[in-house]
């Protein structure tokens, strides 16, 4: 990339990936900070996130726009649009109709951008976007074009190295607990009831202990009737399972069927890739096909590891009734509370100024450099960062609810 860049005089943004509470708020937050410091500065916003980069559909930021910005903060969801996609899958790409065969899609994005007069592409999304930003970085850096990427971290599993905290990642967990509080009541639909709430988190098992700890803040809020079935035990969590954490399943079944007898529900967290691998690899044996999506991900919505988990319980604690929930989509689109805003202003507000700089990377709290928030380089992200089961709030949830570390 060149020494010397032109000028910043037209930014373009695109959300992309599965939703998060801070999509809609981060585009109104990088609107709003270029409208205060640059006005002067264009801004555009590709539609559907890379698959509008790769077709230049693009929507371009009115006065109106401008005006009105602050309204995003109240909204979940992505005003401008996601899909997954995957700019070296070409394969992919092709099947989808997004690029040509023979085409380099870097070089069909690269030459869209410039096309459309782009100086700073912003990225929001999480380890998959942003490491599909750092593959756009990289060809520009090596082509000489003159354009730089700045991302956003968006994932509410809150699995990005080396990033503290993802955004919207708070909100999801204190939805989940929101959606827990309804399920939960179905303890008392039938008798001997099993409940697992299942909570999204395909690799790192963060999100399902803050919703379970959440749900334990506010159940401790509450005042109970005594002596007449409303009871606190009966809301509580009684087990909690994350791909981080390893179990016996007998000997949790001895423990469980303890809990069914004595208060007559089970209620369960489990995160959506605890017992991933056991149930691929059992389906794999099976000659069952196994779906999986632009990155290799293996599309956990069609293998139902909740459904698994209850299989495996049901029996062993005399089980007389079984549900699963998800409480995936319900918390993955929600408008952003008041934490995931001021972690979204302090991160727009520095990736707007980056971008005005020419620095790129990821902005976020880097936790190899004492949780500074700063521009972290592409090349240190990754996805996949492992929930730490170590940590104290959650060894002592652990404890509280009886369940061996």
């Amino acid at each position: 990339m060149p020494e010397h860049h032109a000028p910043v005089r037209k930014v373009a943004m695109l959300t992309a990936g599965g939703l998060a509470p801070c999509l809609s708020s981060a585009v109104g937050g990088l609107v709003e900070r270029y409208t205060e410091i640059a006005p002067e500065v264009e801004i555009i916003g590709y539609l559907d996130g890379y698959a509008g980069l790769l077709s230049g559909r693009s929507v371009r930021v009115t006065d109106e726009v401008r005006r009105d910005a602050h309204l995003l903060h109240r909204f979940g969801g992505s005003p401008i649009g996601n899909s997954r996609v995957k700019l070296t899958n070409l394969a992919d790409l092709v099947q989808r109709g997004l690029v040509a065969e023979g085409e380099e899609a870097l070089k069909v994005a690269a030459d869209q951008l410039v096309a459309d007069g782009v100086d700073v592409l912003h990225t929001i999304g999480g380890d998959d976007t942003n490491t599909t930003a750092a593959d756009l970085a990289a060809y520009l850096a090596e082509h000489d074009y003159d354009l730089t990427v700045v991302g956003l971290p968006k994932t509410i599993d809150n699995d990005v190295v080396p990033i503290r905290q993802s955004l919207g990642a708070w909100t999801a967990a204190e939805q989940g607990a929101v959606f827990a509080r309804n399920v939960l009541a179905e303890h008392s639909s039938n008798p001997r009831m099993l409940v697992v709430h299942e909570v999204m988190g395909r690799g790192c098992g963060w999100l399902t202990a803050a919703t379970a700890a959440a749900h334990r803040e506010w159940l401790a809020t509450q005042r109970f009737v005594p002596g007449f079935g409303n009871d606190p035990r009966r809301w509580d969590v009684h087990g909690v399972y994350l791909p981080e954490l390893e179990f016996d399943v007998e000997q949790e079944s001895e423990r469980l069927r303890a809990v069914m007898d004595d208060i007559g529900c089970v209620n369960l967290f489990v995160s959506e890739g605890a017992g991933v691998q056991t149930i691929v690899a059992e389906l794999e044996r099976a000659g069952e096909a196994v779906a999986r999506d632009p990155f290799g991900h293996v599309k956990i919505d069609t293998i139902n590891p909740g459904a698994w988990f209850a299989k495996q319980f049901a029996a062993r604690i005399g089980a007389e009734k079984t549900m699963v929930q998800k409480s995936g989509y319900f918390s993955r689109s929600a408008a952003p509370n008041a934490d995931d805003l001021r972690l979204i202003k302090s991160c727009t507000d520095l990736a707007v100024e980056c971008a005005l700089r020419r620095e790129g990377g990821v902005v976020g709290h880097d936790e190899e450099q004492g949780g500074r928030l700063r521009a972290i380089e592409f090349e240190r992200i990754a996805g996949g960062k492992a929930f730490d089961t170590s940590t104290e709030w959650f060894r002592q949830l652990l404890r509280d609810i009886g369940q061996a570390a």
